[in-house]
């Protein structure tokens, strides 16, 4: 659901785009039913299909005849690495269809040749290059962040913006090397508040080529509601708060009054894995 970090992995001409993903507890799912029909291929999204592909090609298998079917918890277009799930689900899918151990070099091998892709094949945060699909640092699971967020309207197609972040993150440089360097100082201390206030350095940055309409109305009362730092989607329309702890009632009462004074329904959500 969005990211504790996206922007260059340091400060050069030609910057690398980086990301931490905030992956929390909403899934999308694929099911292949054997049957006695031919595979049905509409049942899958093109890139789910197109995966499927690449899959059997790899290992020169052969697809049973059968079903698919898919659900899924995300929004598309909206900062949820949608597209990149259902892929990983499909590609999850066949390997246990096959009895195959999974493989992870092989799911960024097809990743790769589909989408720049989020970080969502891993089972922990992790400093990753979308576009090159390399895992630069494993961060672990000792973090965890509880949730009150909102989707802003629209939707953004993150293939359309990249040369206007490229270009924002070259004039900005050595702000986002100084915020990812005290993001994983953050991980590395295993500090939430940390890894929170340089997620709102990251979410400011981001202000300035895909700004999030309710991203100043959020700073303003971080405090008032004892969140530690706000984090976005940052080619995408969400945005929210992180708590270290798990909300009660009436603070989950006094949010949601909040966000629909700002003309949006909040929800909650699990973040993170600590």
């Amino acid at each position: 659901m969005g990211e504790l970090y996206q922007g260059p992995l340091r400060a050069a001409a030609a910057p690398d785009i980086a990301l931490v993903s905030f992956p929390v507890d909403r899934h999308s799912w694929v099911h292949f039913t054997p049957g006695t029909g031919p595979p049905e291929p509409s049942g899958l999204g093109d890139k789910s299909a197109t995966a499927a592909r690449l899959f059997l090609e790899h290992f020169r298998l052969t697809l049973p005849t059968g079903l698919w079917s898919t659900h899924s918890d995300l929004r598309v277009g909206v900062g949820m690495a949608s597209s990149t799930a259902d892929i990983v689900a499909t590609l999850r899918c066949l390997f246990q269809l096959f009895s195959l151990p999974y493989d992870q070099e092989v799911v960024l091998t097809i990743l790769a040749a589909i989408e720049r892709a989020d970080s969502v094949f891993l089972d922990e945060f992790a400093l990753h290059l979308s576009g090159r699909h390399r895992v630069i640092r494993r961060l672990g699971t000792a973090l965890g962040f509880h949730t009150a967020f909102v989707t802003e309207p629209g939707t953004v197609d993150t293939e359309a913006v990249t040369s206007s972040l490229l270009e924002h993150y070259r004039r900005r440089g050595e702000e986002y090397e100084r915020c990812l360097t005290d993001l994983l100082k953050g991980f590395g201390s295993g500090d939430p508040a940390a890894v929170a206030r340089a997620a709102t350095v990251s979410a400011a940055l981001s202000q300035e080529v895909l700004p999030k309409a309710t991203f100043h109305s959020l700073l303003a009362h971080r405090e008032r509601f004892g969140a530690d730092g706000i984090f976005v989607a940052h080619t995408g329309c969400l945005i929210g708060y992180l708590f270290p702890h798990r909300l009660g009632a009436h603070h989950k009462s006094e949010l949601s009054a909040f966000f629909h004074s700002l003309g949006h329904q909040c929800s909650f959500v699990r973040g993170g894995y600590g």
